[in-house]
């Protein structure tokens, strides 16, 4: 007679469980103060200021993942457009050095491994208000309801 194992994920995949969240926010503020303090001596990161913006961390709570966004990165005018790139790999560079200094001021059983990423919501965001200014698409949202109902 076999056995049907019980698995943790039998419905489906799973958005984070309220752990990773907490302690993703944890995360998340401590790594705010720790780039605040400018500890980290690149050329890359020199004057820039960066916005963390999320923090997703892997079901143990062993690996993070870092949204960063550098302040200005979207106006084409300000000193980070174009360097995003630059700027994350300078992060993940000083990953280790980082991992360190959040180890200070976290309270956790594991200091978890960081991993910088670009965050894209905001061009997707820009890219939506886009959208909405098009005037064919404002013309489809301003059409009056009314018209359908009266001709079914």
């Amino acid at each position: 007679m076999s056995r049907k194992q019980h698995t943790r994920n039998a419905s489906g995949p799973q958005g984070p469980s309220q752990r990773q969240l907490r302690a993703g926010e944890l995360i998340r503020h401590a790594l705010v103060d720790v780039l605040r303090e400018n500890a980290i001596h690149d050329e890359a990161l020199l004057g820039v200021s960066i916005t963390v913006t999320e923090v997703r961390l892997s079901p143990d709570l062993r690996h993070a993942v870092c949204f960063v966004e550098p302040l200005g990165a979207g106006v084409k005018t300000a000193e980070t457009a174009g360097q995003e790139s630059v700027i994350i790999k300078a992060l993940n560079t000083h990953a280790k050095f980082l991992r360190g200094q959040l180890g200070r001021l976290i309270d956790m059983k594991y200091t978890p491994d960081l991993k910088f990423r670009h965050d894209e919501s905001f061009e997707a965001a820009s890219y939506m208000d886009r959208l909405m200014d098009d005037p064919r698409i404002r013309a489809d949202l301003e059409r009056p309801e009314s018209d359908d109902e009266g001709q079914a």
